[in-house]
């Protein structure tokens, strides 16, 4: 499978310049680095700060582990400290799977999207904290925070590797403000099939039904029809499924055809 599968290459995203930032901390591997990177443009995330990379920067590397991303690469601000990377920001939230005894607000990912979100909303600047694969990030990180955030996992298993918990919490705060509907049919090029559409099969099948004697029993005809019209009425049909089922009743009415 490409590595671009999914990806609409007619359709940009303008950077939104309120959405946070994400700062990862001496991120060990080069293509931890690019591989973040490619979560967040997933996310429509494009302000990437670097903490003293252990890898020489620029790196070919994590350009290459982006797949696509790269100018997200290209923009990151390289910064010397953790509290430089922060200065301009007024929320900070740190990834981490553990408390390190600190008393600070724990919070799951997506309550930081939404809280991210309203903060954004009004103006704050808000970032996202990530630490080094192998330590974490260290108290003094913690401490210049405003929460922390920890992903409910698998207790016995709750290790992310660094794109997992940038995607992760970036996810969140990508649909605190997508309005997707959680459900819908993809019909390709074919409509909804209209009511009347729908009506003349009815008429059809009801037809045929009588001429086989299907609805012979005048008492229960009434409710035969509403239950059959119903199982229909249930399957969302495109006009083109309701033509289908035309030309299966007409096959039917057919019968058999000579070899």
């Amino acid at each position: 499978m490409s590595v671009t599968s999914g990806t609409d290459h007619t359709k940009k995203s303008a950077p939104d310049p309120q959405a946070p930032a994400v700062i990862l901390v001496a991120p060990q591997l080069a293509m931890n680095i690019g591989t973040a990177a490619r979560a967040m443009a997933n996310c429509a995330l494009y302000d990437l700060r670097i903490v003293n990379p252990l890898p020489r920067w620029p790196n070919e590397l994590s350009r290459r582990a982006s797949s696509g991303a790269e100018s997200i690469l290209d923009q990151a601000r390289i910064c010397a400290s953790t509290s430089e990377a922060i200065a301009d920001l007024t929320r900070v939230y740190a990834t981490t799977g553990r408390t390190r005894r600190m008393t600070k607000r724990i919070v799951t990912p997506r309550q930081a999207g939404l809280e991210a979100r309203e903060a954004s909303a009004v103006g704050e600047k808000v970032g996202f904290l990530f630490g080094p694969e192998r330590t974490g990030l260290e108290n003094d990180d913690l401490a210049l925070c405003d929460a922390l955030i920890n992903v409910p996992l698998n207790p016995a298993f709750a290790s992310l590797n660094l794109a997992q918990a940038v995607l992760m919490v970036g996810y969140e705060w990508f649909q605190s403000g997508d309005a997707t509907a959680p459900s819908r049919l993809a019909s390709g090029d074919s409509k909804p099939a209209s009511k009347q559409e729908l009506e003349n099969f009815f008429l059809h099948l009801e037809r045929e039904l009588d001429h086989c004697g299907f609805l012979r029993v005048a008492d229960k005809r009434p409710t035969m029809v509403r239950n059959i019209r119903n199982i229909f009425q249930r399957a969302g049909m495109t006009e083109q499924e309701v033509r289908t089922l035309h030309g299966v009743v007409a096959e039917l009415v057919r019968g058999p055809r000579n070899p």
